[in-house]
């Protein structure tokens, strides 16, 4: 319950941001605008580089599922 009303209070504190001075904002959606700009290249190299280790760990669970599976073969046809 607290981090919905977390959530709630700091989209209304963005949208106050955003908001023209003469409608009692803040007036920071240049200054938004420009954060934006530079965070998005940052951001865009992290996250691929998150999916990059994700990918590698994939393949690495996949062949060791693969020699579990194979290891589980040899195990049932010895025991025939």
């Amino acid at each position: 319950m607290v981090a919905i009303l977390v959530g709630l209070l700091l989209i209304a504190f963005t949208v106050f941001a955003c908001l023209p001075a003469d409608m009692y904002g803040l007036a920071w959606s240049a200054e938004i605008i420009n954060f934006l700009k530079g965070a998005a290249p940052c951001l865009a190299g992290f996250i691929g580089l998150i999916a990059l280790f994700i990918g590698i760990a994939d393949l690495k669970d996949k062949k060791e599922a693969r020699k579990e599976e194979i290891a589980a073969k040899k195990a049932e046809e010895a025991s025939k």
